[in-house]
């Protein structure tokens, strides 16, 4: 599994940049409508989560959960379908999904996490990215006002984006080692 994961670091660095990207918008242009940003959170989640599918399928031979990753993917998938096919969808019911979403990826990146803490040295990224993804959750779920709500979703996207990149970067690092490790790897 982790040959793979080296192999395949690049999906998961075009996750954590996505995300960066996402998150300097929301800064950079606060005063965007509400309606727009969730627009654009939409497109992220799609993106994400066409990432997270091809994750999901490359690792399915060497993780038994691979179908966990999958499952994040289709997820975020259906909420940016359901954002892109419903754009008057009250923000409420938009964000008490996008609340979902997050929580649940948040559980589904600390089960991935658990799984590879024997196959890699920093783990602990992808625990803060669940743990930053659950609570991010939770705060939507207490309704913050439509300025407040802007900066939060920048600064999730902007932390699980960075958080995401590190890790990928940590992945590709481990490339070489195990080369000498398997021979014909990565």
């Amino acid at each position: 599994m982790l040959t793979e994961l080296a192999r395949n670091w690049w999906v998961l660095a075009l996750r954590g940049v996505a995300g960066i990207l996402f998150g300097f918008a929301a800064f950079v242009w606060p005063g965007v409508t509400l309606a727009a940003l969730v627009l654009v959170f939409g497109v992220y989640v799609f993106v994400d989560g066409v990432f997270a599918v091809g994750e999901g399928i490359a690792m399915r031979r060497q993780l038994n959960l691979w179908w966990l990753v999958v499952l994040e993917g289709v997820l975020g998938i259906i909420l940016g379908v359901l954002t892109f096919r419903s754009p008057s969808t009250t923000a409420l019911v938009l964000l008490s999904l996008v609340a979902v979403w997050s929580i649940l990826t948040g559980l589904f990146e600390l089960a991935t996490a658990v799984r590879l803490r024997k196959l890699i040295e920093h783990e602990w990224l992808l625990i803060f990215a669940g743990i930053v993804s659950i609570v991010f959750g939770v705060l939507l779920i207490a309704r913050p006002g439509p300025g407040e709500l802007v900066y939060l979703i920048g600064a999730y996207a902007l932390i699980f984006g960075i958080l995401t990149l590190i890790l990928s970067f940590r992945i590709r690092g481990l490339r070489e080692t195990i080369r000498h490790a398997v021979p014909g790897a990565a």
